[in-house]
């Protein structure tokens, strides 16, 4: 059975889920169908986790991989955790890892709106989000639909881009490691996935359907929403014998219960605030990769 040799690592909301769609059709690359199956970064806790953190069902999504030359797979808490690049590099020493990274203060606000969707986040407001995470890192004013680590919820943290970028050249070496910006792969999205292909090695002719992947999306119905989003044991456990047939069902509830509207507009002063206080941090970041991403 192939292993995959490839990573997207994320960070989130940041071009990952398109990427991975691109990648998915190429005749030399094998995706899985499931995304982020979060098999490393045993740091983080969480139900959401579980699902494949046994090697034989992680192993089990890469079973129907044959002759392809790339293998891979893209779980977008790799890049935050502390552990998830060494994790990696001990169980496939050769992989080539993918980071693909975004204004921190559009990151945030894009994650924001998805917890929100996926009930992992219950406070309406952004801003009063953003001013729980003292209260939250000390176990406080969690929501009680969280399936993901409470790390996910220290926004600022997740945005820490230029210590985990460096974490992961430093584990794997600068030559291994391809980082995407989200800007560049917006602007120009053939050249940014060509030049990605150029690096996993496969033919870089290969040209994809190109369409808007992973947009902001609200819930219609809550309830639904919290049943699909953590479903009981039972159900899980029959599901994943029947997978061919439970999957379809289950993202065609997905969809059914999902309404897509453009997230409203942060407001212009929250964003000035914000861009001042991750400044230091986009000044780090545009040394380490060598070139200005300052506003």
């Amino acid at each position: 059975m192939l292993k995959p040799n490839f990573f997207i690592v994320g960070a989130p909301k940041c071009g990952t889920s398109a990427m991975y769609d691109y990648l998915k059709p190429h005749p030399e690359i094998f995706m899985p169908a499931y995304k982020e199956p979060h098999f490393f970064a045993r740091d983080f806790q969480g139900s959401r986790f579980e699902r494949f953190r046994k090697e034989e069902d992680y192993l089990a999504l890469f079973a129907q991989a044959t002759t392809e030359k790339r293998v891979g797979e893209a779980s977008v808490w790799y890049l935050y955790s502390h552990c998830a690049a060494q994790e990696i590099k001990d169980y496939a020493p050769d992989a080539q890892i993918i980071i693909m990274l975004r204004s921190p203060v559009d990151m945030i606000y894009s994650l924001y709106h998805q917890l929100l969707y996926t009930l992992c986040e219950d406070i309406p407001v952004f801003e009063e989000a953003l001013a729980a995470e003292p209260d939250r890192k000390q176990g406080r004013r969690m929501p009680p639909g969280l399936h993901i680590m409470p790390e996910s919820l220290y926004y600022h943290d997740t945005a820490g881009f230029t210590e985990q970028v460096k974490r992961y050249f430093d584990v794997f070496g600068r030559d291994r490691v391809h980082v995407i910006i989200y800007d560049d792969f917006k602007a120009d999205t053939p050249k940014v996935y060509r030049e990605t292909l150029e690096f996993l090695g496969v033919n870089p002719d290969f040209v994809p359907d190109i369409e808007i992947v992973n947009p902001n999306k609200y819930s219609r119905n809550p309830g639904l929403q919290r049943f699909l989003m953590e479903p009981p044991s039972w159900l899980m456990a029959v599901g994943k014998k029947v997978l061919p047939v439970a999957r379809p069902i289950y993202w065609k509830l997905r969809k059914i219960n999902t309404n897509y509207q453009p997230r409203p507009s942060l407001d212009p002063a929250v964003k000035a605030q914000l861009q001042r206080e991750f400044l230091p941090e986009v000044e780090q970041l545009s040394k380490l990769l060598g070139r200005d991403l300052t506003y």
